[in-house]
């Protein structure tokens, strides 16, 4: 475990460049939360930020007024043509009213109900990727396949495409599209860009011409019957938002195949009973989700935040990977917090990888059903499913912000 440093009032630093913080964050952010409910890091570009480590305060922050996201929050790619920038500032930018109206309008889009509606749909691009894992000519010499690579990966972007209404003779452009976004730096980010948002103004034209079963439609829908209409720009910036935030079930899922096969007494319970399914999904959202640090939020005055005075001004965020793991807020609903547990009931209080408050995730119900469907899929094709090297040398990419892997190796 490495050793916190503790700054002269107490409060334990995070050394975000420390290797045992970026090989192990759960547990190098569990000791600060045992120490303190509050923590410090340094991220570059935006200086010392405040870390809320324990469930409660973390709850509270993600929906208390007083903490915005701001245009501070976000570090923008380099290299955006000047087109493309109006697009760029999402909902995720967003606050108060003008958050709110955005969100009202196309929450209905993304709700419960439609996202089940999508299920058979999301089913039938998983057993398609899924038929190309053993014949696709990519294994290793040892048989291994990557199913980051060839299924956590694709996936996302498979599923966005079909939401949208994407053509098919265009669905390969945005392939490459989501994994140069996938990637999160360099220059094929930016160049990814341009492709999206004339990808997104084609989508939405031709959708105004011929309305069909997808979010597109829904949303065409919601701008004309309602009187407080989405404007062109914004429904091209939802697009992008879509593209930009849907990676997330890439990381979850390969996250999530990785600890249950590291876990074969789990496994062997999913397999046992599928019923299961959506509560596993809850529980490796709470127990390896990819959000490891929140979007700052910015103090719009003196706040008393886990015993300390966070000044006006001052960025503040969550580390999801203490609060998730907490045992004040989860202790009585299962195994210890650090274990992972299917048949944990994680409701009350709940998780939090997925957001709590105003920012909650939008496409958390599509992320769930994309996640329920995925690992349905894999267990049910693939009962031989093993990792082909051992759980601790499958390498994660060194992300203070982000647990994800570099790869998945696996035997079918």
């Amino acid at each position: 475990m490495t050793d916190l440093e503790l700054a002269v009032d107490g409060v334990p630093e995070i050394d975000l460049t420390d290797i045992e913080v970026l090989r192990d964050p759960f547990t190098a952010y569990g000791a600060a939360r045992e120490r303190s409910p509050m923590a410090r890091i340094q991220i570059p570009g935006i200086g010392p930020v405040w870390v809320v480590t324990r469930h409660a305060d973390a709850k509270a922050m993600l929906s208390d007024p007083r903490f915005e996201i701001n245009a501070d929050s976000f570090t923008p790619p380099p290299g955006i043509p000047a087109e493309c920038l109006p697009y760029m500032r999402t909902m995720a930018e967003m606050n108060g009213p003008e958050h709110m109206r955005l969100r009202r309008l196309v929450a209905p889009a993304f709700s419960v109900r439609r996202a089940a509606e999508f299920r058979p749909r999301i089913e039938r691009i998983v057993e398609i990727l899924l038929d190309g894992l053993p014949g696709n000519g990519e294994a290793a010499g040892d048989g291994s396949v990557d199913l980051l690579r060839h299924f956590a990966r694709p996936l996302p972007v498979e599923v966005i495409c079909e939401l949208v209404g994407i053509a098919e003779p265009d669905r390969p452009r945005w392939r490459d599209y989501g994994a140069l976004v996938a990637a999160g730096v360099g220059q094929g980010f930016a160049e990814a860009v341009p492709g999206i948002i004339n990808g997104a103004k084609a989508a939405i034209a031709r959708r105004r011409d011929e309305i069909a079963d997808d979010l597109l439609s829904d949303l065409i829908r919601a701008q004309a019957e309602d009187g407080d209409r989405l404007s062109d720009t914004e429904l091209v910036t939802l697009v992008w938002h879509l593209v930009l935030a849907g990676q997330t079930p890439t990381n979850l899922i390969a996250n999530s195949v990785r600890a249950l096969l590291a876990h074969p007494d789990q496994l062997t319970a999913l397999r046992a009973d599928s019923a299961l399914i959506p509560r596993a999904v809850e529980e490796l959202i709470r127990w390896c989700g990819p959000t490891l640090l929140t979007i700052p939020r910015y103090a719009r005055e003196d706040v008393e935040l886990g015993g300390v005075l966070v000044a006006k001004g001052a960025p503040v965020t969550t580390s999801v990977a203490a609060a998730n793991r907490d045992p004040r807020a989860f202790a009585g609903t299962g195994a210890q917090p650090d274990q992972l547990d299917i048949r944990r009931t994680v409701t009350p209080p709940g998780h939090l990888g997925l957001g709590h408050g105003p920012h909650f995730c939008l496409g958390s119900a599509v992320a769930r059903v994309e996640t329920e469907v995925a690992l349905a899929g894999l267990l049910r094709r693939f009962p031989d499913l093993a990792l082909a090297v051992p759980p601790e040398d499958v390498d994660h990419v060194p992300d203070p912000g982000t647990w994800r892997l570099a790869s998945l190796p696996v035997t079918l």
